[in-house]
């Protein structure tokens, strides 16, 4: 009896869990993106009002929400096999 049947090794999720699992790494990379920037050269006498904008308050970490929710989907579908 040939063992190189028996001993081909498995991925533990299938191809689909893995792509829902890329796309959320990319909701969560575009979110934190999003997110940076607007510092101040001198933060203790400049202040930049840009840190509250909509952008960073309200889109960056709905996004990055999105993102995690979409990796825990991406756990817990069953892999066709």
């Amino acid at each position: 009896m040939k063992k190189t049947e028996s001993n081909k090794k498995k991925l533990l999720f299938g191809k689909r869990n893995y792509q829902f699992l890329f796309l959320s790494l990319g909701f969560i990379c575009v979110g934190f993106f999003l997110m940076s920037g607007g510092g101040s050269p001198d933060p203790k006498n400049i202040f930049n009002p840009e840190i509250f904008s909509f952008r960073r308050i309200r889109v960056a970490p709905t996004l990055v929400l999105i993102g995690f929710g979409i990796a825990a989907y991406s756990i817990l579908i069953p892999s066709k096999k």
